[in-house]
């Protein structure tokens, strides 16, 4: 029967289309990266979708963020991402939690539960914690290394851990996850090296924050207020989704 989905049923067939929509992915971080891999997952049929991000839409999110628009700014993303897949897709089942993902969150969510896990965040120990969870329940994960400060869309690569080179902050995670005897993750990083971002007072979200009143977390708060482009998070949130896809797919 022709529906939403028919022109990707073209190329994966029904087995693979049925298979994607009893699928539960959980997406942590739904920002710039996982707010387009989020769409795209909708999109291609996954049936359903834990969405995990504590975060608001503000304005300097305009500029790359999918979920981001001017009637949008102040509510929270994990909302706005649930109401544009229910759009896309009625019969999907989103589920949405508020929570930034830390050690100490974690034990808020059994991974036991799903198909695959998409980690979108941006902090290290959040990063690390979200793979060892997902390696001991057994559940296939893939992570975004770095995406800010760049300019590259075409850099972008799906690799190992073990097989990046130039990202910081791959490196940092590769190094890390050795400690923990962890050698393997699939990852989509980029070999473009990050450029530093420029000084600028007047627009510097350190001295202008914008953030919603009552947002856990403002841009003051960071070491670095990165640079970014609305085509480097949205292609490597893109290549994630297409992965997670063929891997779902393609599972027996």
């Amino acid at each position: 029967m022709l529906d939403q989905f028919s022109r990707t049923q073209l190329l994966l067939g029904r087995e693979a289309m049925e298979r994607l929509y009893r699928a539960r992915v959980a997406v942590f971080g739904v920002g710039g990266v996982g707010g387009y891999t989020v769409e795209a997952l909708a999109r291609s049929g996954v049936g359903q979708l834990d969405l995990i991000d504590d975060d608001k839409v503000c304005l300097t999110n305009l500029n790359r963020q999918i979920l981001a628009t001017r009637s949008t700014v102040g509510k929270y993303k994990v909302d706005v991402a649930e109401q544009r897949i229910l759009d896309i897709n009625p019969k999907a089942v989103v589920r949405t939690y508020k929570t930034f993902y830390t050690p100490q969150t974690a034990e808020q969510f059994d991974f036991s539960q799903y198909d695959y896990v998409v980690d979108a965040i941006d902090t290290v120990t959040g990063k690390l914690e979200l793979v060892e969870q997902a390696q001991k329940a057994g559940v296939p994960i893939i992570s975004c290394m770095g995406a800010g400060n760049k300019l590259d869309a075409a850099a972008f690569e799906v690799a190992d851990i073990s097989k990046t080179s130039v990202c910081p902050l791959a490196r940092v995670m590769r190094k890390e996850l050795g400690k923990r005897g962890i050698k393997h993750l699939k990852v989509v990083y980029s070999k473009e090296s990050p450029m530093t971002p420029i000084e600028d007072d007047s627009i510097s979200c350190r001295n202008h924050c914008v953030c919603p009143p009552g947002a856990a977390r403002n841009c003051t708060q960071r070491r670095q207020i990165p640079g970014s482009t609305a085509f480097v998070p949205a292609v490597a949130g893109l290549i994630v989704a297409g992965e997670v896809v063929k891997d779902l797919a393609a599972a027996r």
